[in-house]
C-alpha cells in the first residue's frame, strides 16, 4: 500500500475543517492560559498553514451521503476565506488598545468559529447543512461587530446588524422550508427537476431564499446594515467582513440557483439582472456625498456587489468564473484600502476624509498604496479591478445583455469621481501637519501583501482567471 501524501490528506472530506477546528480549540486553550497576544499569533500561523494546505487539496471527495462535497468551487473559495482571514488577523495585530490585548482569545475564537461556518458552507449540498453552517458563520459576526464595546457606535452598529441579520435568517429559513415542502428532500439537486414543473410554492420559496441571501450579501434593497456596521466595527474586522461573508453568500446563491436549478437557472436572469442594476446605481450614487471614508467604502462595496451580480446574471460558466475572479481582485483592493484607513485612523483618531489631506507629503508610500487600491476598485488599467470588471462585462455581453454592460461601464465612471476625491485630498490639498503617519510593522506587511496582489493580478491575471474558470466549469 502506498503511503498517503500531504495532498491526499488535505483532499480528504472535512480535512481542512478539522484542521480549522483544531486551531480554534488551540486558540481557546491559549486564551485560558492568559497568554496575551499569543492567541493572535497562533491564529495567524494556523490560518497561513491552512491557506497553503488548501492549495494542495484536490477535488473529488464527498461525505455524509453526498451532502458535503470537495469540488473545485469549494476549494477555490476556501482558499479565499483562509487567506482573507489571515490578512485580517495580521492587520489586527497592529491594533493598540486594552480590549484587543486583554480579550485577544475571545476575538480570534469568534473569528475562527465564523470562518468554520464559511468553509463548511462552501461544501454544503444539503439545505439543512447549508442553513446551519450559514448561522455558524453569521452569529459570531454580530459579536465581533460590537467587540470594542466601549466605543460609542459599536453597540448600536452591532445591534442593527443583529436585528437585520436575524430577520434575514428567518426569511431564508422560511424560503427553504417551502423548497423542502415541494421537493420532499433536503438535497439541493432536487431543486432543478421541481422547477421544471413550475410549482408556485417552489417559486415563492426561492424568492424568499433569494431575499434572505440578499441581506447577507448587502444587495439593494437589503443593504441597510452596511454603512452603520462598517463605521462602528473595528477596521481589520470590517476589512474581512466586507469580503468573506459576502463571498459565502454568493456561494450559496450559486449552489441553489445555478448548480441546484440546472437548466432552469435561466428563469432567474431577469430577477438577478434587476437587482444588479439597482444595486450598482444606488451604491455608487450614495457613495458620492459621504465624508466618512468607512461609509464611503461601505457604499462602494454595495456597488461592487452589483457588479458581482452582473456576472451571476449571465448564468454561464464564464459569468460565474469571472464572479469568482472578481472576488479575489476585490479582496486585495478592498481589504488593502481598509488597512490604510486603519493606519490613518490610528494616527489621526478620525475616519473622516479630511484626515487624508496632504497624506502624500506626510507618508508618500501610504498614500501611494491607498491610491493603487482605489484605482483598482475603480477599474483603472492595469490593476486587478480593471480585469475583474472587464471580464464580467464580457460575460454579460456574451449573453446579449448589452444594456447591463453599458450600465456597468457608466457606473464605473461615476465611481471614479468619489475615489478621486480622496486622491485629491492626498495629493493636491496641503497638509495640516507635517509628521508622517506611523504604521506598525505587521500592518505594513498586510498592506504590502494586498498591494502585491493588486499589482500582480493586474499585470498577470491568467493564473487567477484559469483557476476561477476551472472552479465554475464543474457546475455546468
Amino acid at each position: 500500500m502506498n503511503a498517503l501524501t500531504f495532498s491526499d490528506i488535505v483532499s480528504q472530506p472535512l480535512a481542512l475543517e478539522l484542521g480549522l477546528f483544531g486551531l480554534l480549540i488551540t486558540v481557546f486553550v491559549a486564551g485560558l492560559a492568559k497568554a496575551g497576544r499569543a492567541p493572535a499569533w497562533i491564529t495567524l500561523g494556523g490560518l497561513t498553514a491552512l491557506t497553503l494546505a488548501s492549495r494542495f487539496a484536490s477535488p473529488g471527495g464527498t461525505a455524509f451521503g453526498g451532502t458535503f462535497v470537495v469540488d473545485d468551487l469549494s476549494l477555490f473559495v476556501k482558499t479565499l476565506f483562509f487567506g482573507s482571514a489571515a490578512l485580517s488577523v495580521l492587520a489586527a495585530l497592529g491594533l493598540g488598545g486594552h480590549a484587543m490585548a486583554r480579550r485577544s482569545a475571545e476575538y480570534h475564537v469568534a473569528l475562527l468559529a465564523s470562518l468554520l461556518g464559511m468553509v463548511v458552507l462552501a461544501s454544503a449540498r444539503d439545505l439543512v447543512l447549508l442553513f446551519v453552517s450559514f448561522e455558524l458563520m453569521s452569529i459570531p459576526l454580530y459579536f465581533l461587530t460590537g467587540f470594542e464595546k466601549r466605543s460609542e457606535s459599536a453597540p448600536e452598529g452591532a445591534l442593527k446588524f443583529f436585528v437585520v441579520g436575524s430577520v434575514s435568517s428567518a426569511v431564508l429559513l422560511y424560503g427553504l422550508s417551502f423548497v423542502y415542502g415541494v421537493t420532499g428532500v433536503t438535497a439541493i439537486s432536487a431543486i432543478g427537476p421541481a422547477m421544471e414543473a413550475a410549482n408556485p410554492l417552489l417559486l415563492l420559496g426561492l424568492v424568499l431564499t433569494l431575499a434572505g441571501l440578499g441581506f447577507k450579501i448587502a444587495a439593494v434593497p437589503f443593504h441597510m446594515w452596511v454603512p452603520d456596521t462598517y463605521e462602528a466595527a473595528g477596521t481589520p474586522f470590517v476589512a474581512w467582513l466586507s469580503v468573506a461573508p459576502k463571498a459565502a453568500g454568493f456561494i450559496v446563491i450559486i449552489r441553489l440557483f445555478v448548480e441546484g436549478a440546472g437548466p432552469a437557472m435561466m428563469k432567474w436572469v431577469p430577477a438577478v439582472a434587476g437587482i444588479a442594476t439597482v444595486t450598482v446605481i444606488f451604491g455608487n450614487l450614495m457613495a458620492i456625498p459621504q465624508q466618512n471614508i468607512k461609509r464611503l467604502l461601505g457604499y462602494s462595496g454595495i456597488a461592487h456587489i452589483g457588479y458581482l451580480l452582473m456576472g451571476l446574471a449571465a448564468m454561464s460558466a464564464s459569468g460565474v468564473g469571472m464572479l469568482l475572479f472578481y472576488l479575489v481582485a476585490y479582496l486585495f483592493g478592498n481589504m488593502g484600502a481598509f488597512f490604510v484607513v486603519q493606519a490613518v485612523a490610528r494616527s489621526e483618531q478620525s475616519d473622516q476624509i479630511d484626515a487624508y489631506t496632504g497624506l502624500a507629503r506626510r507618508s508618500p508610500v501610504l498614500a501611494l498604496s491607498l491610491l493603487v487600491f482605489l484605482l483598482s476598485l475603480g477599474g483603472i488599467p492595469f490593476m486587478a479591478g480593471f480585469w475583474a470588471k472587464l471580464f464580467v462585462f464580457f460575460a454579460v455581453v456574451e449573453r446579449g445583455m448589452y444594456w447591463l454592460a453599458f450600465l456597468g461601464a457608466v457606473a464605473t465612471v461615476v465611481a471614479l469621481y468619489y475615489y478621486l476625491v480622496v486622491a485629491k485630498r492626498m495629493y493636491i490639498d496641503p497638509p495640516a501637519k507635517q509628521e508622517p503617519v506611523p504604521v506598525p510593522g505587521v500592518l505594513f506587511v498586510a498592506i504590502f501583501l494586498c498591494m502585491a496582489g493588486v499589482v500582480i493580478m493586474g499585470l498577470y491575471p491568467a493564473p487567477w482567471v484559469s483557476g476561477a474558470l476551472r472552479a465554475a466549469a464543474s457546475l455546468f
